[in-house]
């Protein structure tokens, strides 16, 4: 298998806690937990040499097992509350699956089971981009609606009372006229050894953006669950096998 030469471990985080969503990682969209929809872009990926879940729910594991994942350790809890970060986490997988596998990974990809309907090809030109454009990191961004952009912001003082939260923000009443921004999507992300095992960065440095066009529904809330099954239920999503 590898890329290029080069040997790739997959990374599914799913911990236990949600606080939008309860058990959020076994919910459903379609035939499929949120779980199984990461591990279904795993079984699509023939080039990879090594995929786990990293949760420290026992329920979670067994479900990343059913649907092809190793799971061959849990995560701490100090790794799994709403304040640590996702470079910890993917480091300390990271190193427990190399353990695991006795071998040395090149590359990882993190799937966040929150972005179900993920297209394969996305993630492959992520890992395409990073590698050969011979950067330390990728990840799949979309762009910012510009109602949501910086410069339509607004914040508030200590008596409720609202202002720009950008300095210029008045200046810009056409959405037109504001730079493009983007945030991440969740879709995927790919990341050198060096940089995340000895470095800890994920986006930090020489991290490449991989422009998704299309809508991407990332899994917080309820309403979103609903939007994702919708989306899939029409064919919103071409390309996605729900098989």
């Amino acid at each position: 298998m590898t890329w290029d030469g080069l040997s790739a471990l997959v990374i599914v985080p799913a911990r236990g806690g949600s606080k939008g969503i309860r058990r959020k990682n076994l919910c459903r969209v379609g035939p499929r937990s949120l779980i199984a929809w990461a591990a279904h872009t795993v079984s699509e990926l023939s080039w990879i040499d090594g995929a786990v879940i990293s949760t420290d729910d026992s329920e979670m594991a067994e479900e990343g097992r059913k649907h092809g994942l190793e799971a061959p350790f849990m995560r701490p809890a100090e790794l799994a509350s709403d304040t640590a970060s996702s470079a910890e986490l993917w480091r300390h997988a990271w190193l427990a699956s190399e353990n695991h596998f006795g071998r040395r990974f090149d590359l990882s990809i993190l799937l966040q089971p929150t972005t179900p309907l993920r297209k394969t090809p996305d993630v492959e030109r992520t890992v395409k981009a990073m590698v050969d454009g011979r950067h330390r990191a990728a990840a799949t961004v979309s762009r910012t609606p510009g109602h949501f952009t910086p410069q339509k912001c607004l914040a508030l003082d200590e008596k409720g009372v609202l202002a720009f939260y950008h300095e210029h923000g008045a200046s810009y009443a056409a959405r037109q006229t504001i730079p493009a921004y983007y945030h991440r999507n969740g879709v995927c992300y790919a990341v050198m050894r060096e940089t995340l095992i000895e470095h800890g960065h994920i986006v930090e440095d020489d991290c490449l953006a991989v422009i998704i066009d299309e809508y991407v529904v990332n899994i917080d809330d309820p309403i979103e669950l609903e939007l994702a099954e919708f989306m899939l239920s029409r064919d919103i999503t071409l390309g996605i096998d729900s098989s």
